[in-house]
């Protein structure tokens, strides 16, 4: 009898397969957002030490160059997104991942053998030809290889990794000498490298070069579930539809993409939502919080340590509180409630600053509540949700070539915020800036409830009929396209 129940028992976990291979596939594409991280917190608890009269570069460091180095990243990210995305659809999300972590890795590389200003320039455009492909090519990977009642949490993970890396940098960075930290780091890229070498790549992917049968394998290996298996036979069945459809149409350009009413539309509706997501004001905070917190004219007494390890942990709660409901509560939500949350504490932000300069007597803990409040919202729902209906937006044949736009303009977008950040303070008054960055998280509020469509749980199918603003059946959507 006990056999027999045994045996029943294993043909229902047979039957219903298994996500733990979706989880650690997941979890190991994500290590390169937590090489990412690092890579952010590297100038933080590094620049005095590049300063000083000791700097491994044999000579201190200007700020000038400090600012060269440190923007050296962002900068080539920007140059590089549509590269990735070219990379990710001729060989593939998997080798595309690969190289990132390669890249990652001769970065940290080429800091510990050369040390020099130049040195350091060419590392960090390494860090950031590799971060140019986090944000597009990593999601678009997780995406295709998970359930579609699992793609939420694996992909916030990419927030959560990236946000411990910081964390992790701050904290080793302020107790470690510079080589130290470069050989504790070093060795994460390279096993991620070698792990994506044993993870299999995308089935969608494989499908779109023709290699079904390898993508049923696939399937069926990251769900537990045997190759004959009617959801996997119709999961390839799907992209395989798909895939037909897409090669019957011309060769798709961006130009013929955008001729299609329903992908415009989708791509118009994102454009504008990272338009909100990057002028939300968090990452102005994160780059310059010694800034903004003394721009407030409020004393304080907390060591520079704690002032910079407040700020990750705080975002690797939001980020973990993300993933514990990302699943549970739509995508719109989450973006509604963390956009009136960020543009409540941005116009607080605001009229303390005034009130302190007219008044004072401002209690030195406010400020301090109100940022950690942007930066918990920030990522724990305006950054890594916006990416994810980035990503769940747009069939697989064309979700690497419009990420690709999207991403570009989102690097390029931070780059030019971050720029015009202290000559705006310095031109309109420390509070200005704030409540600019309260009015556009109030217009990403009324853009989110009006006109964004809900993504979670949904097919390309019901998406594209919901962007249409009308239901059709699946005939009359290949019809349209």
């Amino acid at each position: 009898m006990s056999k027999n129940c045994e045996k029943s028992k294993s043909d229902i976990a047979k039957k219903n397969g298994h996500t733990y291979l979706q989880w650690i596939f997941a979890l190991l594409a994500n290590c390169t957002h937590l090489a990412y991280g690092l890579e952010c917190g590297w100038i933080s608890p590094t620049t005095k030490t590049l300063q000083s009269e000791t700097s491994p570069s044999g000579y201190p460091l200007s700020d000038g160059q400090i600012a060269g180095v440190a923007s050296s990243m962002s900068t080539a990210a920007t140059c590089v997104v549509i590269m990735h995305s070219y990379i990710a659809d001729i060989y593939g999300r998997k080798i595309n991942i690969i190289i990132i972590a390669f890249l990652e890795a001769l970065s940290w590389i080429i800091r510990i053998f050369c040390t020099s200003f130049t040195s350091l320039v060419i590392a960090r455009v390494c860090a950031g030809i590799a971060a140019g492909g986090c944000y597009n090519v990593i999601p678009m990977y997780i995406k295709e290889i998970s359930r579609e009642d699992l793609r939420g949490i694996l992909c916030t993970f990419s927030m959560v990794f990236q946000n411990v890396g910081v964390f992790i940098m701050y904290f080793i960075g302020a107790y470690l000498d510079y080589y130290t930290v470069m050989y504790v780091i070093v060795g994460l890229p390279i096993l991620t490298m070698l792990g994506m070498i044993l993870a299999p790549e995308s089935p969608e992917f494989l499908v779109k070069q023709g290699k079904i049968d390898q993508a049923i394998e696939t399937v069926a290996f990251v769900r537990g579930l045997d190759k004959d298996d009617t959801t996997v036979q119709t999961i390839v069945e799907v992209m395989v539809k798909d895939a037909a459809h897409f090669k019957s149409l011309p060769n798709l350009t961006l130009l013929s993409i955008m001729k299609n009413k329903i992908w415009r539309r989708g791509y118009i509706l994102i454009m504008i939502a990272f338009t909100f997501y990057e002028i939300n004001g968090a990452f102005a905070i994160i780059t310059y919080a010694s800034t903004v917190i003394n721009s407030t004219g409020i004393e304080f007494e907390i060591s520079p340590d704690i002032q910079s390890l407040s700020f990750p942990v705080v975002m690797m709660t939001g980020s973990l509180v993300l993933a514990s409901c990302v699943e549970r509560i739509g995508r719109k939500t989450l973006l509604i409630g963390a956009y009136i949350v960020s543009s409540l504490c941005m116009f607080g932000l605001a009229i303390i600053i005034i009130l302190h300069n007219q008044v004072g007597g401002v209690p030195g803990w406010l400020p301090i509540i109100l940022m950690m409040m942007v930066l918990a919202m920030y990522s724990g729902g305006v950054c890594p949700v916006t990416f994810l209906i980035l990503t769940e937006m747009f069939n697989f044949q064309i979700r690497a070539k419009l990420m690709s736009l999207v991403v570009t303009y989102g690097w390029l977008l931070t780059a030019i915020l971050l720029n015009i950040y202290l000559p705006l303070s310095n031109a309109l008054g420390v509070y200005a800036p704030f409540i600019i960055y309260g009015f556009s998280n109030l217009g990403g509020v009324f853009f989110t409830i009006f006109y964004l469509t809900e993504t979670k749980g949904k097919s390309d199918t019901q998406i594209l009929q919901d962007l249409m603003r009308r239901k059709k059946t699946d005939n009359e959507i290949s019809c349209i396209e």
